[in-house]
């Protein structure tokens, strides 16, 4: 009874400042105010309070721009947790567009949407992201392009890594800042989750989405750790292949770190 009234609440909460929200996205949207950064964290902060997402954050946001985020992925939770920290757009697989409640949140936050099968169009979908990039906005690239089950990072993909090599024309001092980021869901109310009990919070893909996000809201207390890492700069002669493994190491300690409830040095 208390799961569904939970439920209830979270859902009319949600539902509510949607309602306020969302028209304001679209305007700000089409007329390119710079709300339409702001507004998403808001967004953000209000369902992660609804869905018993607590965020504790690590480390400090780089402050150099262009700025490009690069994050472990286990879960769409990933993305409430990441903007209600940060001003951010992400990029996602074409797919993604087309998913329901979730297809339409994305574009709302002006979400790059790739399709990394046809390479035509590669050209032009780093070229956006660079020129985001270049105008202050701070891009999310999940590398391993896939979701894990939470405890571990899987093989990060250096081809992902051309959008910050396509920004570093654009940028004024010939850099761009790629900072390592860890998300993190350590405990359960309040107890350590531990390996059995965080595919809790992730979702690798073979679990259906609404069952996961039901599965959410009724636990309603999760906690989530972000932890920003040390960033690398990525200039014109910076070996692609060396930028991700250096990023992929240091997210990998960044999420051990914190499963294994370590601070970090």
């Amino acid at each position: 009874m208390i799961a569904w009234l939970r439920i209830a609440f979270a859902a009319v909460v949600i539902l509510a400042v949607s309602i306020v929200f969302m028209p304001l996205q679209v305007l700000a949207l089409r007329f390119d105010w710079r709300l339409r950064r702001r507004l998403p964290r808001v967004w953000h902060r209000i369902v992660c309070y609804c869905l018993g997402i607590r965020v504790r954050v690590m480390g400090k946001l780089e402050d150099r721009r262009p700025l490009m985020l690069c994050s472990n992925h286990s879960s769409w939770l990933d993305i409430m947790v990441l903007s209600a920290v940060a001003d951010v757009a992400f990029i996602a697989k074409i797919e993604v567009s087309d998913w329901p409640i979730f297809g339409t949140l994305a574009k709302l936050q002006k979400s790059v949407f790739v399709v990394r099968e046809e390479r035509r169009k590669t050209g032009h979908q780093a070229n956006e992201i660079a020129g985001r990039m270049a105008d202050g906005e701070i891009v999310v690239l999940f590398p391993e392009g896939t979701t894990s089950d939470g405890n571990r990072l899987l093989e990060v993909k250096s081809s992902l890594f051309g959008a910050a090599a396509m920004a570093v024309p654009y940028s004024p001092t010939g850099t761009v800042v790629v900072q390592p980021v860890a998300v993190a869901y350590t405990r359960v109310h309040g107890i350590a989750m531990g390996r059995y009990h965080r595919p809790l919070a992730a979702w690798p893909g073979d679990i259906e989405l609404l069952p996961h996000l039901l599965d959410i809201v009724r636990c309603g207390a999760i906690d989530a750790e972000v932890s920003f890492g040390e960033a690398v700069d990525y200039r014109a002669k910076t070996s692609r292949k060396e930028v991700s493994a250096t990023i992929a190491l240091r997210i990998r300690n960044l999420l051990n770190s914190r499963l294994r409830g370590r601070e970090i040095s």
